[in-house]
């Protein structure tokens, strides 16, 4: 029973292992939009 939980705790970790380098080289596209949310309550409370 012990090897059983073993196996997929190993087989968990080196899956995540894999998708990790896999996802690696990837690049998240930039948030144009919760920045320019910030600047219009940057603006807001400059007016207050």
């Amino acid at each position: 029973m012990v090897w059983i939980a073993l196996l997929i705790v190993f087989g968990i970790v080196i899956g995540n292992i894999m998708l990790l380098r896999h996802t690696a080289p990837m690049k998240m596209p930039p948030k144009v939009e919760h920045s320019q949310r910030h600047d219009d309550d940057w603006d807001s409370d400059k007016d207050a």
